[in-house]
């Protein structure tokens, strides 16, 4: 089909981001800033919600900025791939403005006006990354992602907050400058375009020696996915605070990165060229790698923060994984997980962060019976661990079992292997956490008292492991859109 000309994917982009003004402006306030925010959350989920079903018929939106480069214009498209992740940013965006306003007004935080202006700046540049139409723009809109989220990183101000943010732009920006940069410098000069393209741009067009370099640059160049051995800024950028933590760091910042590996792999390398040129190994090895290794260090973690990252940093290979099996059942259940490990994971980390405005508790040595005092929010807990480790009935099933399916079909047992035994280490790292709260008993010395944290913090964390509840029954409309992502 044709692509539709419109305004509307530069709209859902630009309203949060023109929407940080009033909310600088209602700095003396905050009944004011908050209801700003949330009013631009709920404008920008509705533009992205009435694009869906054109999207759904199989057609596409464009936009076009500028042509600053001849033949590379900047500009927006919105089709399949970019509509789920814009879907999933713009939704659980809602949920976490409503969540901030709970947890940043219970713990008396300062600077919440920079907070919620750097928060709906960070959002923009998250749906410019969706809805980008070629690899320039795209790149251009996950710099300001970047950038953006650095004060966010940094928001208590203190000595640990400014070297993690030291360290969060230098694995950032310095593999995105240093690699990703180079890597679509050779593309463009090799196929004379970067614009997103079914099956590559690259077809015939490079050597596998080329083509194997611009696999290793691009991999690593976009570090928001967490492979590792770029994956430390991700453990470091848990110094903000938990809204942070699990909308951009659980959601957005490493989705953009997830995404930028998705719009490579599909539609600028393309599947069948790597596959012809025997590559998928690299991606493969890589996400197994780096899959095994975060699920073992989550493991030994006893913050509850940082097992939670070192299991998304696990996560996110998932999807990884199933892009470069390079099968369509593979590649359909890599990008079903982006959704349903969204949900999954900022549901435990909104439950981190009941938890720690309610009991000041942080790690999980401290959290014998807890549940018990604090029963909605373990629930809710519980429900998104089963997500993430991926049992029946939460979204999270459907994904890895589409995964798996990838790897039978393939006849790739050992990618079957590693899928087992990650997830078997999911439920060792989650299980027990479970286990402590709802039935290990208190310490003499614990706290009585301690009630579930504000409703507004209660809210958003029952709503989010109930979408990880619905997505087991009805993920049909997101199954539509990975398959049109995947069509020729």
């Amino acid at each position: 089909m044709t692509p539709i000309v419109s305004f509307w994917p530069m709209a859902a982009v630009l309203v949060s981001l023109l929407g940080a003004l009033p909310i600088i402006l209602s700095d003396r306030q905050p009944n004011l800033r908050e209801s700003w925010t949330i009013l631009i959350a709920l404008v920008k989920l509705t533009i992205v919600a009435s694009l869906l079903p054109w999207i759904l018929e199989g057609g596409s939106y464009v936009f076009t900025i500028a042509e600053v480069i001849p033949g590379v214009p900047i500009e927006l498209r919105v089709d399949a791939l970019g509509m789920i992740f814009a879907l999933v940013a713009s939704c659980l965006w809602l949920f976490t403005s409503i969540y901030s306003i709970g947890y940043m007004r219970s713990l008396d935080e300062h600077a919440q006006t920079r907070y919620y202006a750097s928060f709906a700046v960070a959002i923009s540049a998250t749906l410019g990354v969706a809805f980008a139409g070629n690899l320039l723009t795209m790149y251009l809109f996950y710099e300001m992602l970047s950038l953006s989220t650095y004060p966010l990183v940094t928001h208590e101000q203190n000595a640990e907050a400014r070297a993690s943010g030291r360290k969060y732009l230098t694995y950032i920006l310095g593999t995105s400058i240093g690699l990703a940069l180079p890597a679509m410098l050779i593309t463009y000069s090799i196929a004379g375009t970067l614009d997103f393209t079914t099956g590559g741009i690259l077809a015939g067009k490079a050597s596998p020696e080329i083509l194997a370099l611009l696999v290793v640059l691009f991999l690593f160049g976009f570090a928001k996915a967490g492979l590792m051995p770029f994956h430390g800024w991700l453990p470091a950028a848990m110094v903000a605070p938990t809204p942070v933590s699990s909308f951009l760091h659980g959601v957005a910042v490493v989705k953009a990165g997830v995404f930028a590996i998705f719009r490579i792999i599909f539609d600028i390398l393309g599947p069948e060229t790597l596959q012809q040129a025997d590559l998928g190994w690299i991606v493969t090895t890589l996400a197994s790698v780096t899959l095994l290794v975060a699920s073992l260090i989550a493991l030994t973690q006893d913050s509850l923060k940082r097992r939670l990252a070192y299991s998304t940093i696990g996560q996110l290979s998932y999807m990884v994984l199933g892009a470069g099996m390079l099968s369509a059942v593979g590649q359909l259940g890599g990008i079903m997980h982006l959704a349903m490990h969204a949900f999954g994971k900022i549901t435990l980390f909104f439950c981190a962060g009941a938890i720690y405005v309610a009991s000041k508790k942080k790690y999980i040595s401290q959290m014998d019976g807890l549940g018990r005092q604090m029963p909605i929010t373990f629930t809710a807990f519980f429900l998104g661990a089963l997500s993430i480790i991926g049992l029946p009935p939460l979204g999270g099933f459907i994904s890895k079992w589409n995964l798996v399916i990838g790897a039978v079909d393939g006849g790739q047992l050992i990618l079957l292997l590693v899928l087992l035994t990650s997830s078997l280490l999911n439920a060792a790292y989650f299980l027990p956490i479970i286990y402590r709260a709802f039935f290990a008993d208190p310490p003499a010395d614990a706290v009585v008292g301690i009630k579930e944290a504000p409703v507004l913090c209660l809210v958003p964390l029952c709503l989010t492991a109930f979408g990880s509840l619905l997505l087991f029954f009805f993920h049909d409309p997101l199954l539509r859109l990975a398959q049109l992502a995947l069509a020729p």
